[in-house]
This record gives structure tokens, C-alpha cells and sequence, in this order.
């Protein structure tokens, strides 16, 4: 589901950063689809390793991109690219994924002290 909405994301991402200008094409832009697109990859590369703890590992650097991802959108807005409240389901969208990749850490994580238990 976290990899799903992930994708999501990603979709609304090149969206809005489609609607940003030209000039923003290598800094902004750039910067901020690599981000979102991090999150979806480090879930799906995560979950094909081997171990527990690599999963967890990868959902941290996922959760890692996905703040990344609110940081550059927050500035796009700050600069005046994205209007007011364009931005705001997305960044709702960020909030939900970052609950869940923290409670699907903290699963894997529980998980693999019981079963070392």
C-alpha cells in the first residue's frame, strides 16, 4: 500500500513541477522529481533483499527522500512557482506516507527482534 501511494506521489510530483519554470529545469525540477521517484524505488528495492534489516534500511533512506520531497516543494511554494494551495494535497499525501513508512519500520523492526528472540 506505502508503495502504492508512493507512486502516487511521484505522478503528482511531475505534475507540479511541470507547471514550474523553464529556468527551474536543472535545480528545482530536477532535483525534486529524483527525490520522489527515490521513495517508491528504495521501497521496491527494500523489500527485494534478502533481510529484515535491509528492508528497514531502505524504508529509512525512502522516508529520508520523501522529506526531501516536502522540503523542495515547500520551497517551489516559498519562491512563488506553485500557488497557494496547489501544493497542499500533495504535501497531505507526503504526511500519510511518512506515517506509514514509519509504522512499516517499526513492524519489520519488531518482527525481527521476535523472531532473533
Amino acid at each position: 500500500m506505502v508503495w502504492q501511494k508512493s507512486m502516487d506521489l511521484v505522478e503528482r510530483v511531475y505534475r507540479l513541477t511541470a507547471t514550474l519554470p523553464c529556468e527551474e529545469t536543472y535545480r528545482l525540477i530536477s532535483q525534486t522529481t529524483r527525490a520522489a521517484t527515490s521513495v517508491p524505488a528504495n521501497i521496491a528495492e527494500g523489500f527485494a533483499r534478502a533481510s529484515p534489516r535491509e528492508y528497514a534500511r531502505f524504508l529509512a533512506v525512502a522516508k529520508g527522500s520523501l522529506m526531501e520531497t516536502e522540503t523542495l516543494l515547500v520551497i517551489a511554494a516559498r519562491l512563488g512557482y506553485l500557488k497557494a494551495g496547489v501544493s497542499e494535497p500533495t504535501l497531505a499525501l507526503i504526511a500519510e506516507i511518512s506515517k506509514m513508512l514509519t509504522v512499516l519500520r517499526t513492524r519489520i523492526l519488531q518482527s525481527r527482534r521476535t523472531a532473533q528472540s
